[in-house]
């Protein structure tokens, strides 16, 4: 609670910072908001549960866990938006608020016990996407990516709002362990395919927010035209958050029902990692291919929904965990190399990357370590973050489903190591020749992501049931 209270008040006074005639105080303020933000969660890691707002939200090592994740990377992320500084962006006390705001409903979304808590949430989070998708008015792309994130957004909405609205009418709470008594033990049986397709609904709109199939087709083309700053934080924040609301949904308030909910959610992992690692292949886009790569580790991480034990702090709670803080982490250098790489030679297409490895040898280095995290390769945090993941399904009997998600994981490393060719086995020509410039607090901040990522693969052992 507190670090919902600081950042709603600390970013309305980053706003009024914005009328100052130099927006260099900014990025230092806004990373001083989110580092005693991250401070003030972490005090309440061992302290006893605590529920506000009559019972809609509690706070509890679950919540705290989880909202440190997502503070920590945007914390990561911050230090790859000084070209906005340098430039002197306008709007950019406006954009740097807008991802203060939108923290508030993530940390909603993983603190919720309420369904009307969990939808206030998504939407505080979902609308401060819509205008930051849209914030390169100058660009076309940017401007397509807005209108086509916020017409589908609005209809995943609406449908998650309808399940709701059944789930509610079939058990008449809104409270998650209200929800899961009357699961367990309806008031009126003959409501059930009610509240059935209440829940098919809602799991069709949280599935939307985090990009899983079919429901991802929006995911290409918006992290396409987003600016690759906000569709880093995007890519991370938003799925850590869903994933987060997701897999409590499920524990406390339809646990009961699995006979119900295993098939469909089966069925969306399946079609999500097929989808997400084939259609990356495809792609020629570095930004692109990133794109279909967060879809197919919304895979990853179904495994875990479908891996889940009946309560918010087993094995499968903190693959979960892990497995999400392993992928921002990685995924935070990449789209941080990216941006640098697209600031300065204007590509986003793997020829971009060329000879990086001679004008950069950081960012090439950075950029492997990302990659070959991605694609799950022993002695980095992805590879451990599946190896859990892997193991809780394995304990269900998911046998299978882990297998196939090994074949699709062992496709993924041909489309991650095309930037590795490029960087280090192609030269490059005219301004792909050039050096990039990279300020020494982004090389500091790059550096801190590449050991971050390698420790969680050395000692995976220190986070792997904190929860």
């Amino acid at each position: 609670m507190t670090s919902i209270i600081l950042l709603s008040v600390l970013g309305i006074i980053n706003l009024f910072l914005g009328f100052l005639r130099s927006n260099k105080i900014l990025l230092p303020a806004a990373m001083v908001i989110l580092a005693v933000v991250f401070g003030a969660n972490l005090y309440d890691w061992n302290a006893e549960p605590r529920a506000y707002f009559n019972n809609m939200l509690t706070i509890d090592r679950y919540s705290v866990a989880f909202t440190a994740i997502v503070v920590l990377t945007t914390l990561l992320l911050l230090p790859f938006s000084q070209k906005y500084v340098r430039d002197g962006e306008a709007n950019l006390a406006e954009y740097y608020s807008l991802l203060l705001f939108s923290l508030v409903g993530a940390i909603m979304m993983v603190s919720y016990d309420n369904l009307l808590m969990l939808f206030v949430g998504i939407e505080i989070l979902s609308v401060s996407m819509y205008v930051v998708a849209g914030s390169d008015k100058r660009n076309v792309r940017s401007n397509e990516a807005a209108l086509k994130y916020f017409l589908m957004g609005s209809f995943a909405t609406g449908i998650l709002l309808f399940g709701i609205a059944l789930v509610y009418g079939a058990t008449g709470a809104f409270q998650l362990s209200q929800i899961g008594a009357g699961v367990v033990n309806p008031a009126n049986a003959s409501l059930t395919p009610m509240l059935y397709l209440g829940m098919l609904l809602m799991f069709i709109g949280i599935s939307f927010k985090v990009s899983a199939a079919p429901f991802h087709y929006w995911t290409p083309d918006v992290y396409e035209g987003t600016p690759t700053f906000f569709t880093a934080f995007m890519s991370t924040v938003v799925k850590t958050a869903g994933f987060a609301a997701f897999f409590k949904l499920l524990v406390v308030a339809f646990g009961a029902a699995q006979s119900f909910w295993i098939p469909t959610i089966m069925a969306i992992t399946v079609l999500t990692l097929l989808i997400g690692n084939v259609g990356a292949v495809a792609q020629t886009s570095v930004k692109r291919m990133l794109a279909y790569s967060s879809i197919s580790h919304a895979g990853y991480l179904f495994i875990g929904l479908l891996a889940l034990n009946g309560n918010l702090s087993g094995l499968s709670a903190n693959g979960l965990f892990f497995y999400s803080l392993a992928y921002s982490v990685a995924t935070i250098a990449a789209f941080g190399v990216l941006k640098l790489v697209t600031d300065q030679r204007q590509r986003e297409d793997y020829d971009g990357l060329n000879g990086l490895a001679r004008t950069n040898p950081l960012l090439a280095f950075v950029m492997t370590v990302a990659m070959l995290s991605l694609a799950g390769i022993p002695l980095t945090g992805g590879f451990f973050g599946k190896f859990f993941l892997f193991g809780a399904a394995i304990d269900k009997g998911y046998i299978g489903l882990v297998v196939f998600a090994v074949v699709m994981s062992m496709v993924s490393i041909y489309y991650y190591l095309r930037p590795v060719i490029a960087m280090y086995m192609r030269d490059g020509d005219g301004p792909t020749a050039e050096p990039i410039e990279v300020g020494p607090f982004q090389s500091f901040i790059l550096v801190l992501l590449a050991l971050l990522t390698v420790a969680l693969g050395i000692m995976p052992g220190f986070l792997s049931n904190v929860l």
